[in-house]
């Protein structure tokens, strides 16, 4: 994929983001109650609750909001009891797609998913029909001018898998998922601030889609993402602007 596409996708994903911020907020909860249900409420024994965490700050959370969820999750405080479902499909031309959920209704959940795979030109797949195109791993991404010698260094000492350059003179980092919280922590404490740092499923290949499909494949992504149940999409088709 061309480094302009890469650029021009992160940026829009971040404008995307903040705009969402009610939403997000929602999603963050669920996270941090489904993790500190899971891995108990201490953030340093539980890198997935130390991730969200992390989110919810980056995302301006309140803290009072944050140790409500995290109180809900380990039974301090009565809440829904949400549980996490996975949802594969094909979108436009094939493009595959990974929806992540959580929910407190499983029916309501798989008819609300399904329904916006259909009414936008995409279908449902099974367990398993796209996930092996992608690989679930800690993402950075770098703008162009970062030191490339300095991230190099500091990322591989971390424990960090590969620091590739792009086209644009930006970079991507890669780790294992559960070295995530311990490889944000170097780059960070060393100034190196990503613009992007999430744990994903990343594609292994991408499909770049432009005019009419673009704007068919974006639209069903678009209605994927705001069903309230979602808490992530992935997919291998990048839209170009």
């Amino acid at each position: 994929m061309a480094g302009h596409s890469k650029w021009a996708n992160i940026k829009h994903k971040k404008a995307a983001t903040d705009a969402k911020r009610g939403k997000i907020w929602t999603r963050l909860i669920k996270e941090i109650t489904v993790a500190a249900r899971l891995g108990g409420a201490d953030p340093n024994a539980n890198p997935r609750l130390r991730l969200a965490i992390d989110k919810a700050a980056d995302a301006n959370m309140p803290k009072d909001n944050v140790n409500r969820a995290v109180q809900r999750g380990s039974g301090g405080l009565e809440g829904a009891n949400y549980e996490e479902i996975r949802y594969e499909g094909y979108g436009i031309n094939g493009a595959a797609i990974i929806v992540d959920c959580m929910t407190d209704n499983r029916v309501r959940t798989v008819a609300e998913v399904r329904h916006a795979f259909n009414k936008y030109g995409g279908n449902m797949g099974t367990e398993g029909s796209v996930a092996f195109l992608f690989k679930h791993c800690g993402q950075f991404f770098f703008a162009p001018g970062t030191d490339e010698d300095k991230l190099m260094e500091v990322a591989l000492d971390a424990g960090a898998e590969d620091v590739i350059a792009d086209e644009e003179g930006g970079f991507e980092v890669i780790c294992d998922p559960y070295e995530f919280s311990n490889v944000k922590e170097k780059l960070e404490a060393a100034g190196l601030k990503a613009e992007v740092a999430e744990v994903v499923m990343k594609p292994a290949t991408e499909t770049v889609f432009t005019g009419e499909d673009a704007q068919k494949m974006q639209k069903l992504l678009d209605a994927i993402e705001n069903l309230d149940d979602v808490q992530e999409v992935y997919t291998n088709a990048v839209i170009e602007e």
